[in-house]
């Protein structure tokens, strides 16, 4: 599975911005899928998850409620909406592929099996 993520930017606090991770290989869709970030000096952390069915989703607390992630198995996709976002969601935001048939769960960077290369988030106060 290769992951190549995409739409990241300058946005305003407030703002919104829409991150999408295309997805190649057929058994994408067999794997649960996530979101994770990391900010200059700090570690990669966990942001949001999806079943690999997309049914179910998990959300750190730092972003529920403002972000909202989703899948289209037909694209081989996995979407991140942002909205309100705030000076500390700046970071660089990474899709990876998670457990096969796995649910949505908070995971660690370890838990994940196939990473994309990141794409850059900044917001301005």
């Amino acid at each position: 599975v290769q992951l190549q993520a995409s739409g990241g930017g300058l946005v305003q606090a407030g703002g919104s911005l829409s991150l999408s991770c295309a997805a190649s290989g057929r058994t994408f869709n067999a794997y649960a899928a996530g979101w994770f970030r990391q900010a200059p000096g700090k570690e990669r952390e966990f942001v949001a998850a999806i079943s690999w069915s997309g049914g179910t989703t998990t959300y750190a607390d730092s972003v529920k409620g403002r972000f909202t992630i989703s899948r289209d198995k037909v694209k081989n996709t996995v979407y991140l909406q942002m909205s309100s976002l705030k000076p500390e969601d700046t970071a660089v935001y990474y899709c990876a592929a998670g457990p096969r048939l796995g649910a949505a769960t908070m995971w660690e960077p370890s838990d994940m099996n196939y990473w994309g290369k990141g794409t850059q988030v900044t917001v301005s106060s």
